[in-house]
């Protein structure tokens, strides 16, 4: 891949997670404002950059339609569509969908909290496999090589006290996942709240995961953990749609 392509991936993935201007632009890629100014201009003549009234650049929306279009395209998604929102509307808590794309782990469904907090994670973004239940369910079914293959480039960058940091304290815990069938993040990516998570198999193996977090201040992980069967049986049955 060249240089300039994979730095304009770079920017839409900087813009994705957080509208930002030229000079910020300029200063997280080590570019002069007007390099970066042309960059960004280039992202818009082909609609994937756009610049907002206070003079940020965030995603334009024929990018937006092309995620989604990708996204529908996912039988993960669409099995699991009804199957989440039942839940949801047991359960309360903020539902997610991740599955396996290739050597990749994505959020392909979402249901918020119904308190109406609001988590970081979007649709169609990378799933953090190594500080994420939903993730570590994912690797936890895998062997090495695809776990290798996940894991390619993991920073592993420390967000909260609890955030594993090392290849060998995650093969541990996934080790745990596996023979348990479940796995947790404990504020892990960010420390104000937790999440547990079920694989979601089909006859031809793991497709991906589905968890349910909570705010650690109004329930903690002993507390979510009863909703542990009926999890289960919404990734059960999510699987037996897919085959």
């Amino acid at each position: 891949m060249s240089q300039t392509v994979k730095r304009a991936a770079s920017i839409i993935d900087s813009i994705a997670t957080q509208p930002k201007t030229v000079a910020q632009l300029a200063s997280e890629f080590g570019l002069h404002r007007s390099t970066m100014f042309r960059e960004l201009q280039t992202l818009e003549e082909v609609g994937y950059a756009r610049r907002r009234i206070d003079g940020t650049y965030a995603l334009a929306f024929r990018l937006v339609g092309l995620a989604q279009a990708s996204l529908d395209s996912l039988d993960l998604r669409q099995a699991c569509h009804d199957h989440v929102r039942r839940l949801h509307q047991l359960v309360g808590n903020t539902v997610h969908v991740a599955g396996l794309v290739d050597d990749a782990i994505i959020y392909v469904d979402k249901v918020e909290d119904a308190s109406g907090v609001r988590m970081y994670s979007r649709i169609g973004s990378s799933v953090r496999p190594y500080c994420s239940a939903v993730g570590k369910s994912i690797l936890a079914e895998l062997d090495t090589g695809r776990r290798d293959a996940i894991l390619a480039g993991t920073s592993w960058k420390r967000y909260t006290d609890t955030t594993i940091t090392s290849r060998s304290a995650l093969n541990a815990e996934l080790d745990t996942a596996a023979e348990q069938g479940w796995a947790v993040d404990d504020g892990e990516f960010e420390d104000f709240v937790n999440c547990i998570a079920v694989p979601i198999r089909t006859s031809a193996g793991i497709v991906g995961a589905l968890s349910l977090t909570a705010i650690r201040m109004k329930q903690n992980l002993d507390q979510i953990k009863p909703r542990l069967p009926l999890l289960q049986r919404t990734a059960l049955q999510i699987g037996r749609e897919m085959g």
